[in-house]
């Protein structure tokens, strides 16, 4: 089945062997990536790489006062206590979404230990919800300024597979959308459950490589995405395509 949400491509100028699923935050589109996409695509040891950038479906939002925008789940609001009440039926509608999008790939002939589900904010909840929970382990997860989704449900939820997915997380300290405060208590869910989290880390390894970036706000900046960028090359390296056919 194909996935009804639709999305914008940066295909790759060598050899197409693995592919990189990025969402946007929440209001955005997958235009707010291309440009990034592009730049990565410049790079030689990025070029096998096609960026599929999709385009979350509107909704009515709860915390911009029932305002319709783009979004991959309703937020009722920002506080901790209002946190607790998620959009777990709008997750898991776009978690549906998000996976056929992968299957996509897959049927393409992309193995998913060549594909890396990344998003920004809302998008980052997303990728993590999606590649900690889902059947199929990917190649790796890139969070930038999120936090984990249904954190307080999530022991249930979790896939055998998580605590061996790479995963790149990025945060800035000036972030005051999505605190610090809120990604802590995330990192320290998920280390309970088992998966490492190494601070201040850039390795490709099992588990989280977190990275904070001092005086960022809710938004990247070079200094984040030449990591990325740098992580990315480590995790589905070019000229060659894993001979796993899952």
């Amino acid at each position: 089945m194909m996935s009804s949400v639709q999305s914008i491509a940066v295909l790759p100028s060598t050899t197409h062997t693995a592919t990189v699923i990025f969402l946007h935050g929440l209001g955005g589109s997958g235009y707010d990536w291309k440009t990034t996409a592009e730049s990565f695509q410049k790079d030689m040891d990025l070029a096998h790489i096609k960026w599929v950038l999709p385009h979350a479906p509107k909704r009515v939002v709860t915390v911009y006062k029932g305002e319709v925008m783009p979004a991959w789940y309703d937020i009722k609001g920002f506080s901790p206590a209002e946190n607790r009440i998620s959009d777990e039926e709008g997750m898991m509608v776009s978690m549906k979404e998000i996976m056929q999008l992968i299957e996509a790939e897959k049927r393409s002939g992309i193995p998913y230990s060549r594909i890396v589900l990344g998003g920004f904010s809302q998008g980052a909840a997303m990728a993590l919800l999606v590649g900690l929970t889902g059947e199929e382990k990917l190649a790796g997860l890139i969070p930038l300024s999120g936090a984990l989704p249904l954190r307080f449900k999530f022991k249930d939820l979790i896939s055998p597979h998580a605590t061996s997915v790479p995963i790149f997380w990025g945060h800035g300290s000036a972030d005051t959308l999505v605190t610090y405060e809120l990604v802590a208590k995330s990192l320290n869910l998920l280390e309970s459950l088992g998966i490492v989290v190494r601070r201040g880390c850039k390795d490709a390894g099992p588990g989280v490589a977190f990275n904070i970036y001092d005086g960022l706000p809710h938004e990247t900046n070079s200094f984040e995405l030449s990591d990325f960028g740098k992580w990315l090359k480590k995790i589905v390296p070019a000229g060659r395509r894993s001979q796993e056919r899952e």
